[in-house]
């Protein structure tokens, strides 16, 4: 059995985005990420795949920076590693992305895919639900576990009554809200030996692919607008002024 899990790199949440003429800077990005609903997924991938058997392949789309977030992935388990080579992703609407990972999907031979319900960086929660309809495959979300049942898998989500379980079979995907358990983190031997793994490079092309043209189009970006500057006060006299300030202005009294 192959296990895919389908993994973006983004800004951190600690990094400093900046805007440059209208588009985000991103050579001036200090720090780049696993999407982190991208991590329960790969976590719950590697779980089912050490209960299981199998290979678990870590796939990725983007430019060349990608490569380190297959390293970070090969350190905590992951056995096969896939970067499509995009260096202008930015540029791909959800649907040009969702064929170039279901192409990945078919080409790597997994019957299991896992990914993160939405992107930290645009919010899109569009890639579970678009990869499993073109592969051909059910597709659950808002996923918090998923184990091994009878030949096929039980999946748990939230409902409506508190948590549901969903038994499914192959060809599968399963887009990950936070799961129950966090990340693990990657041991020395680990990192030494993701230094040496090696990575299939496959270009739009290889994937025998015509993307055509985006259907969107960003006229620019633009940074949020600044704080105001916090207000300090001292001593008992002010009391009733922040007081005033919590009930009328703020309302949280």
């Amino acid at each position: 059995m192959t296990i895919a899990v389908l993994l973006k790199q983004v800004p951190d949440t600690t990094a400093k985005i900046t805007v440059s003429n209208g588009r985000v800077d991103e050579n001036a990005v200090s720090k780049w990420s696993f999407s982190p609903y991208d991590e329960y997924a790969l976590e719950a991938a590697l779980q089912l795949k050490e209960s299981m058997g199998g290979e678990l392949v870590a796939i990725t789309a983007g430019p060349a920076r990608c490569e380190k977030l297959l390293r970070d992935a090969a350190a905590v388990g992951a056995d096969n590693l896939v970067h499509i080579s995009a260096e202008n992703i930015n540029d791909f609407d959800s649907t040009q992305m969702q064929k170039l990972l279901a192409a990945a999907v078919e080409k790597s031979g997994s019957s299991v895919v896992f990914c993160g319900k939405q992107a930290a960086d645009t919010n899109s929660g569009s890639t579970g639900p678009g990869v499993a309809e073109l592969i051909g495959a059910s597709c659950i979300t808002m996923v918090s576990e998923v184990i091994s049942d009878s030949g096929g898998y039980l999946a748990t989500r939230p409902s409506s009554s508190g948590h549901e379980k969903v038994a499914v079979s192959a060809p599968c995907v399963f887009a990950f809200d936070k799961g129950v358990v966090e990340m693990r983190r990657p041991n020395v031997r680990g990192i030494m030996m993701a230094k040496k793994k090696p990575i299939e490079t496959w270009s739009i092309e290889e994937l025998g692919l015509d993307l055509g043209t985006s259907g969107i189009s960003i006229d620019s970006h633009s940074p949020p607008a600044e704080k105001p500057p916090g207000q300090k006060f001292e001593g008992a006299d002010s009391v009733s002024t922040v007081v005033g300030k919590l009930r009328d202005e703020a309302n949280v009294i």
